[in-house]
């Protein structure tokens, strides 16, 4: 990592209150009275600049503020007005939460935008950017074409929340992401202001906060097809109403990635270019396993510099899609640098990509897979530690039905994009859901997982219907898996397997149990075959660059960490419980002397032959301290989902202390009936 101090630019720094349009008071809906807090980072030049905006439902003075400073002065460096905003309800914004995918959270970006366009230091040209829910709420504003924005830089996001934003996985129900991310969503969304930044008031702020507090997995689950809700939480719908330029980026170990390639597709080529690299769900820059890390900001600001500078720098005459074809690999947890190589595709679909079917073969086989298939799935959303990829799948592959292919000597056998399954199946039981995983087999018997997808059976009519299976009959069904770019080596084999149960990916629903009859006569799997292209080659990146680091301690500890991800049977009972500890802030003390802790587990519990058996739950405790002034606050949170035959049965509490006082305490039990997943 280099890390500049050098800019064209000197800079400055300021915190500013951005006013919301429209209604009356700081809690209502409208917007009206509720001012966004935000950091502006500008060149110290009396020439208008453009601006540029990254936006998101976080906290700005602490949570995010390690990762601003590493680009946010960076590009002020280099000429840019850059703006870090928090969304109304978080950090010291006015206004209470709204759901994630309300419409009032883009329609608040435009009104930034529309703000940072009418400054007299800016030139009335915008970028938005932004990773995760960031990046995606950054095309949600793009789609409501604010005319100040000009272009958009989307990371690791989703352009349909409910197809690949952990909300559904091949329409059934997950356990492992949306439950999770409903507990940190919950318990990060009631922290208070910092009174060192948000002023007088800043307490009844945080009361009226906490009092609007309603747990997301309400919502989430009372949507278990692609309705109108998710639609609207997403730009799939109408990719048209998306003007603005977008750098769309992913990574292979990411499980957003396939919105670059949707993106590339239905966006015009003249506005739009696609890059997915070897990463996990992190910026490209942050040189976090697996890499190689590439010089991102340099990269976005060359798309920068041509769409809100209008410099002619060649950033268009790249390849529409760039794209990392990793090398075979032994199953790890985790990978420091992958093997590979950068490969440029002028269009997509790309005539480079073939599609090339391979069929089963045998005897119909059934399938009735252990309710525990699945615990060697690694972490959903991985983000650079050390358990988050999955390890050797010799385990998982020994529950599933498996199908080989050998890789003949000679050439490897790369693929690139989607690879699609067609199974004809016969079930005796009205629901269940089959799993195809993707696997290189080493000749030595290692199984390292390249790809995956699913199908909740009762979705093979499409994700916005749940019709239950015919009983008895045989259907053929046809799925895709995730995007990809890999290469199979020679001597080695290609192993489909295919298993009726995935936790905690998946849940289960009564009855699976019993799983499915594949008739492999019938059935095949289609991999994108790709040859080499004209514009593989010269593809090459600056390394990682980024500002100064913010400073922020990371106190030394004598406790021994919690483990990432262990898995406990306990056999009397048959169950097998997966613990998980997220790691992703740990305790730090910032410069403005803010002591930040977090601590957060998550459980996972299943017993093998019991769907109905199936737990997940969450707990946070959290602690702000600062020594001077004297301020302490803690929120501890405890969340759960079980299920019976015919519901999610949800639990959720919260307990938030200022000193050793409770001013909040609220528990919430839920029954939501299981209509589809």
């Amino acid at each position: 990592m280099i890390i500049r101090t050098d800019f064209p630019y000197e800079t400055t720094r300021e915190d500013v209150r951005i006013p919301l349009p429209g209604g009356t008071s700081q809690a209502e809906g409208s917007g009206g009275g509720i001012e966004l807090y935000a950091r502006i980072w500008r060149p110290a030049t009396t020439e208008p600049v453009p601006a540029l905006l990254e936006y998101l439902a976080d906290r700005l003075t602490d949570r995010t503020a390690p990762r601003d400073s590493q680009r946010h002065p960076w590009y002020a460096g280099h000429g840019y007005a850059s703006v870090r905003v928090d969304a109304r309800g978080h950090g010291c914004s006015g206004g209470v939460p709204v759901d994630a995918y309300d419409a009032r959270m883009p329609a608040d970006g435009v009104a930034v935008v529309e703000w940072l366009a009418a400054r007299p230091w800016c030139t009335g040209a915008v970028g938005v950017f932004g990773i995760g829910r960031g990046g995606s709420d950054g095309l949600r504003i793009a789609a409501l074409a604010p005319p100040a924005l000009k272009a958009v830089v989307t990371v690791c996001s989703t352009d349909d929340p409910y197809d690949n934003g952990g909300h559904s996985m091949g329409g059934s129900v997950p356990a492992v992401d949306m439950p999770a991310r409903a507990a940190t969503t919950l318990a990060f969304s009631a922290l208070p202001p910092d009174p060192l930044y948000a002023g007088d008031g800043r307490r009844e702020q945080w009361l009226t906060r906490l009092e609007a507090l309603e747990p997301p997995i309400h919502t989430w689950l009372a949507h278990q097809t692609r309705d109108a809700y998710w639609k609207q939480g997403g730009v799939r719908e109408d990719y048209g109403s998306v003007r603005a330029a977008v750098l769309a980026v992913g990574g292979l170990h990411d499980p957003h990635r396939d919105t670059v390639l949707r993106l590339v597709e239905r966006l015009p080529r003249g506005r739009v270019r696609g890059l997915i690299g070897p990463w996990a769900h992190r910026y490209p820059d942050r040189e976090a396993p697996p890499g190689p890390a590439i010089g991102f900001l340099q990269e976005s600001l060359r798309w920068w510099d041509h769409w809100l500078k209008g410099e002619d720098n060649g950033v268009m005459d790249e390849p529409l899609l760039r794209s990392w074809i990793g090398e075979s690999r032994p199953p790890a947890t985790v990978y420091g640098r992958m093997e590979g190589r950068w490969v440029g595709d002028a269009a997509w679909p790309s005539p480079s990509v073939v599609p090339v079917s391979y069929g089963l073969q045998g005897a119909p086989v059934t399938v009735a897979s252990p309710q525990h298939t699945g615990l060697d799935a690694g972490r959903f959303r991985p983000v650079g530690n050390d358990a988050d990829l999955p390890p050797d799948q010799r385990e998982e592959d020994a529950k599933s039905a498996c199908f080989e292919f050998p890789v003949a000597p000679g050439d490897p056998v790369e693929i690139l994009g989607r690879a699609r399954v067609t199974l004809r199946l016969r079930m005796d039981v009205p629901y269940g859901q089959v799993i195809a995983r993707l696997c290189e087999v080493a000749p030595d018997g290692a199984s390292t997982l390249i790809t995956r997808g699913a199908l909740n059976l009762s979705a093979r009519g499409g994700p916005d219907r749940a019709a239950p299976w015919p009983v008895g009959s045989y259907e053929d069904v046809t799925f895709e898996l995730n995007d990809i770019g890999h290469a199979f080596a020679p001597g080695h084999r290609i192993r489909l397997a295919l298993s009726s149960a995935y936790w905690p990916w998946i849940w289960p629903r009564a009855g699976s149990e019993a799983g499915w009859t594949l008739d492999p006569a019938g059935s095949t799997l289609e991999l994108p075959l790709r040859t080499a292209g004209p514009l593989d080659g010269g593809i090459v990146f600056e390394a990682p660059e980024q500002a100064e680091p913010l400073g922020v301690v990371y106190p030394a500890t004598l406790d021994e960490p919690r483990p990432e991800r262990v898995v406990v049977r306990d056999v009397a009972r048959g169950t097998w419980r997966l613990e998980v500890a997220p790691r992703d802030g740990g305790t730090r003390t910032y410069p403005d002397g803010l002591e930040f802790g977090e601590d957060g587990v998550e459980e996972y519990e299943i017993r093998s032959t019991d769907a109905l058996s199936a737990r997940a739950g969450s707990r946070w405790r959290l602690r702000l301290h600062r020594p001077e002034p004297p301020w302490e606050v803690t929120v501890e949170t405890r969340s759960e989902v079980s299920c019976d035959a015919g519901g999610f049965l949800t639990s959720n509490e919260v307990v938030c202390r200022e000193g050793d006082e409770v001013v909040f305490h609220r528990t919430w039990e839920r029954r939501l009936p299981r209509t589809a997943g």
